[in-house]
């Protein structure tokens, strides 16, 4: 892994950090409204996963989907205005913060119902190989929606089919406020695949080069026609499940241990101990994130609301 490669994924890391914290900050100013559900703690996952895809690859998660859309490229700008509900928005203002898409990109959202957007990367995933395409769909998801139906159905089918699709629970040990050991009774969720005869394995989410080697892995077996495969990636999200959250569900103690682990902090520290960067330099990439966000903001909240008649706009796909 060469170093403008390595520095570059401390800078995602980084951005996906300070772009959740500003978001945390507008939405208790009363400038993003609904739900907002925060990425931090789980950077390595994003970054780490969506290095290892090709271009024509399809990307799919669930609301808490700020970090797949800033890794995937789409514009910081236009992902800040998107959570103000402003007309610039990728999604022109009408999704928010838990529908966040880019079709330029084969980023597919954002999605608000547990499990629902399992069934959508199945049937990507047919559709690329009934035409017999290369590409490959990276879908993630919660521990939690590992319990509903469209896992259970999306998973079969993928196996049936052989399925082009990349399975990818982000188990970040909690389904809302529910402890994985109280919400499942396998516990161990990557034995969940093996049901459908689908291989899986299990990696440190808080390590972007694992999280990277083993979806490279994952990838490279679904290209070789071996079918679909399932990774279930082991993170921690430091806030609660949403903003309302009181977080009475867990210990402090519990949450310092899991930052004593925390990605950016271990990805600094493998840049410094391979001589890749100087402290300095890091600092200076923080600084110019820091920049990056502070024209988005001014970007989003100068930006229009959606116009009246956009209400009209968009409910039907245009032949």
């Amino acid at each position: 892994m060469d170093k403008e490669t390595i520095l570059d994924w401390y800078r995602q890391m980084v951005l996906i950090r300070r772009f959740e914290q500003r978001c945390s900050e507008l939405y208790q100013a009363g400038k993003i409204g609904g739900f907002l559900h925060l990425y931090i703690g789980q950077e390595a996952v994003a970054v780490g996963s969506i290095n290892a895809k090709q271009e024509n690859d399809h990307v799919i998660t669930a609301y808490r989907d700020h970090g797949h859309a800033l890794v995937i490229g789409s514009d910081t700008n236009a992902v800040m205005a998107e959570m103000l509900g402003k007309s610039t928005g990728v999604s022109k203002g009408k999704g928010g913060s838990m529908h966040l898409a880019d079709v330029e990109r084969r980023f597919w959202g954002g999605h608000a119902v547990v499990g629902a957007h399992l069934s959508l990367a199945t049937g990507i995933a047919l559709a690329e190989q009934y035409q017999g395409t290369d590409a490959a769909v990276l879908c993630y998801f919660g521990d939690g929606a590992t319990n509903i139906g469209y896992f259970h159905e999306s998973l079969n089918l993928s196996g049936v089919w052989d399925l082009p699709v990349l399975w990818i629970c982000e188990n970040n040990q909690y389904g809302m406020g529910t402890a994985v050991e109280r919400h499942t009774a396998a516990t161990n969720i990557m034995q969940k695949a093996s049901g459908y005869d689908i291989p899986a394995a299990q990696v440190d989410g808080m390590d972007v080069f694992a999280v990277h080697e083993a979806t490279q892995k994952a990838l490279a077996a679904i290209r070789n026609g071996e079918g679909p495969q399932f990774l279930e990636i082991m993170t921690y999200r430091f806030e609660g499940h949403s903003m309302g959250d009181p977080l009475r569900y867990r210990t402090k103690e519990e949450v310092e241990k899991w930052r004593e682990d925390d990605p950016i902090g271990i990805l600094e520290r493998h840049i410094l101990a391979e001589n890749l960067a100087s402290k300095d330099e890091l600092e200076a990439i923080d600084t110019a994130v820091e920049t990056h966000l502070d024209e988005a903001v001014n970007f989003a909240e100068s930006s229009p609301l959606p116009a009246p008649e956009e209400l009209f706009t968009d409910i039907y796909v245009e032949n």
